[in-house]
């Protein structure tokens, strides 16, 4: 085709691609990161030591998001105790977090996961097991879907990094419609993030509610 082609929220490889709209993902993952160091630090974690559940080994989204978590762990001056790759699937997170649980019966001071999914199964398995050592970890999860908002609204969830679907719409009509005014698109369009504590949660939820993005 001729015709200006947006690659929206996953990127893909094609000399036919004008842009790719959608969520810088390391940066995200990294001001995601940093909160919870910040948060585990102040549980009394001098030098935070974290663990990573991912998801499938080599895709590109996740990858991005780890490297992030892992830029915030050692700016933090903390340390990524291992990373496990769960294919962004529930049950392997899940299955992971009981390997954590039982290789760090201690606990850790924070539990940096890519997808919402995944860090609400790590939650359930911490409250299914009934872990004392880990209910002061800090889990952060990477979506900002309803479910873990929810969940950070408990307290159960402590950080959640947002994707800004709405800005990310918006901004992809915005670059098709410049393409077809023959005017300049950047090749990269980051649609932007939030991170979501229980600081302004509730600004957040107000927001989605007055977008039409909240049942």
């Amino acid at each position: 085709t001729d015709k200006p082609i947006i690659a929206l929220d996953t990127d893909f490889t094609s000399d036919k691609k004008l842009s790719f709209v959608g969520t810088g993902n390391e940066a995200a993952a990294k001001s995601g990161g940093l909160a919870a160091m910040k948060k585990a630090k102040s549980n009394g974690a001098d030098k935070p030591q974290a663990v990573i559940l991912t998801g499938a080994q080599g895709d590109e989204t996740h990858e991005a998001r780890l490297r992030g978590y892992r830029s915030a762990v050692e700016q933090a001056g903390g340390t990524v105790l291992e990373v496990q790759y769960c294919d962004a699937q529930p049950d392997r997170a899940a299955a992971a977090m009981e390997a954590v649980m039982q290789e760090y019966p201690q606990g850790v001071d924070a539990l940096l996961v890519t997808s919402d999914d995944m860090a609400l199964a790590a939650i359930k398995c911490i409250w299914d097991n009934n872990s004392a050592a880990y209910q002061k970890t800090v889990i952060c999860g990477f979506d900002g879907n309803q479910a873990a908002v929810e969940a950070l609204d408990r307290g159960e969830l402590t950080v959640d990094i947002a994707q800004q679907g709405y800005e990310m719409g918006y901004k992809a009509v915005e670059a098709a419609l410049d393409a077809l005014e023959g005017k300049s698109v950047e090749s990269v369009i980051d649609s932007g993030s939030e991170v979501i504590t229980a600081d302004n949660i509730d600004a957040y939820i107000a927001d989605c509610r007055e977008k039409g993005l909240w049942s």
